[in-house]
């Protein structure tokens, strides 16, 4: 088998699994670990992986985006550290705008119950988590729902949120960079994270290690616009500084 096809299989085995680990990958194919590496190397230097200890996971790009059904399955107790860390920035906040996503979603399920707050969100699986809390008033944005993760988007998405003024928002990304910002892969999706940034006073980034020094295809946001930047440890404490010099309060969990 050519290299070139090795490496378009490795990549198919990435997206379906979300991950692809080094040793079992040279047994399916019958080649050397290091065979491996070096495939896995090459995909990460088109910037189609990123390379971990063992193996590599796929870079979400305008032609690929994980699905809820696989977010639910990748670094899942670092998502709920992150969530429970980021609850606690919540403060007097009335009003909070919960994004779509996994982590997102394991947050909403952390507000506190026991005093009012509306939420606003675009998902359709996070609105049904919390709206039979009796003190939560869930308002879902209108549009149209993309099947893949389950959340609305569209110009009734946006217009809805430009009626609000909203305390506090909490937004994931398929991307942070020091030098490109926060992107995600589709352009109304995007739409939706701008607009919601701009109507909330206080913005929180919630992603895990696996977000950072990766780049999509539509920006949305820049690094600064965030009070706080809520990740896992698997961000080394060196970068996390350069990301705090850039204004948020990077926390790492």
């Amino acid at each position: 088998m050519r290299a070139e096809e090795r490496q378009h299989r490795i990549l198919g085995l990435a997206r379906h699994a979300g991950r692809v680990e080094v040793t079992v990958a040279a047994a399916d194919f019958g080649v050397a670990p290091e065979t491996i590496r070096r495939d896995l190397s090459e995909l990460e230097r088109r910037g189609l992986v990123r390379r971990t200890h063992g193996g590599a996971y796929p870079v979400e790009s305008a032609g690929f985006e994980t699905d809820l059904a696989q977010r639910v399955t990748l670094h899942v107790e670092n998502k709920r550290r992150i969530a429970a860390e980021a609850v606690k920035l919540l403060g007097e906040a009335e009003t909070v705008f919960v994004d779509e996503g996994y982590t997102p979603q394991i947050l909403a399920a952390l507000l506190p119950t026991d005093r009012p707050l509306t939420v606003v969100t675009a998902s359709l699986s996070t609105a049904g988590a919390i709206a039979d809390s009796s003190n939560t008033t869930v308002l879902l944005l209108g549009g149209r729902v993309r099947a893949r993760t389950m959340a609305t988007v569209g110009s009734w998405a946006c217009a809805m949120l430009s009626g609000f003024v909203i305390d506090l928002a909490f937004l994931g990304s398929n991307g942070i960079s020091r030098e490109l910002g926060l992107t995600t892969p589709d352009p109304v999706v995007a739409d939706v994270k701008a607009k919601a940034l701009q109507v909330s006073r206080r913005r929180v980034f919630m992603g895990d290690h696996s977000k950072f020094g990766a780049s999509s295809f539509c920006r949305f946001a820049e690094v600064g616009d965030f009070e706080a930047i809520v990740t896992d440890t698997g961000l080394s404490s060196a970068e996390a500084h350069r990301y705090g010099l850039m204004g948020p309060q990077v926390i790492r969990v």
